[in-house]
């Protein structure tokens, strides 16, 4: 491993200069990806910029919403009883990623940061309407995540900015969320498909809001909107079901690789897809 310099900002503002004066330094949390990428030659870095002296980034609030710092654990996401109980698909995607030791040191930051196709939180984050707020030299700016991928590994984050918060709006009435995926194994796998689907209804029983997500079929985590909009005032059937996730597979955009082929990715993506709607009707 080649030496780096290692930055400790006790605060925000004391992050930024930092960045500001080495830009290229990659932010560091749990280390969960990026040591082992930096340990593996997967990647060189000349700087490290630690975040976990940071206070703003270990808020986990719900006052108006859901905000969570970017160095909240994952273990922290999964076990917060207001997050299991009104934002049910993050808490059970922070749940199943990795082990115990890794949901202790992994961040819902590093995750969405890292930009995986195949990242959990992101479907689920993407279902429940998540912002980012990210804060650099010109500032704080907020992006809604459908906007905050750009590719593999990549985000809109520019040089010199740090995530700071996730920001996930208070849940509206008669509402609920649910997250599905399919590894091969039955623990610490990396997703082949995840599906994310989050539903309410109005006082006539039909779908008032609708929201799919898929993560693992695309270059990036992707919102099906044409899956979600087909659901938008409709009576929830089987039949409803089978057409949103007919057109959730249709929207998908897999690739073959070693885990899976294009057809089973898309064949996934319609199963998950129906089963994530079941789940989440039957607690509505």
């Amino acid at each position: 491993m080649k030496r780096f310099d290692f930055l400790i900002p006790h605060s925000l503002d004391e992050a930024v200069t930092m960045l500001s004066a080495r830009p290229e330094a990659a932010p560091l949390a749990g280390g969960t990806n990026l040591l082992v990428q930096i340990k593996e030659k997967h990647r060189e870095e000349s700087a490290i910029l630690s975040v976990n002296h940071i206070p703003e980034l270990h808020v986990l609030q719900h006052d108006g919403g859901l905000h969570i710092g970017a160095a909240v654990t994952l273990k922290e996401v999964a076990s917060d009883p207001i997050v299991r109980r009104d934002y049910k698909a993050l808490a059970t995607a922070a749940g199943l990623i990795g082990s115990v030791q890794t949901r202790n040191m992994a961040t819902i930051g590093g995750n969405v940061c890292n930009a995986s196709p195949s990242a959990d939180t992101a479907p689920p984050l993407l279902a429940l309407g998540a912002e980012v707020v990210l804060v650099g030299p010109q500032g704080k700016r907020t992006i809604a995540l459908h906007d905050f991928f750009v590719g593999p590994g990549q985000t809109v984050i520019q040089s010199g900015e740090l995530l700071v918060e996730i920001f996930v709006p208070p849940p509206i009435a008669r509402s609920s969320s649910c997250y599905v995926r399919h590894i091969p194994r039955q623990a610490m796998d990396i997703s082949v498909v995840g599906v994310a689907v989050a539903l309410a209804l109005d006082a006539d029983e039909n779908i008032s809001a609708a929201r799919i997500a898929l993560g693992a079929v695309a270059p990036t985590p992707l919102l099906a909107r044409k899956a979600s909009a087909y659901l938008l005032g409709q009576r929830p059937s089987e039949e409803l079901w089978a057409a949103a996730s007919r057109a959730a597979a249709d929207e998908a955009q897999p690739v073959d690789d070693i885990r899976a082929s294009v057809d089973f990715r898309r064949h996934l993506v319609g199963e998950l897809t129906k089963d994530a709607l079941r789940i989440v009707s039957l607690e509505l």
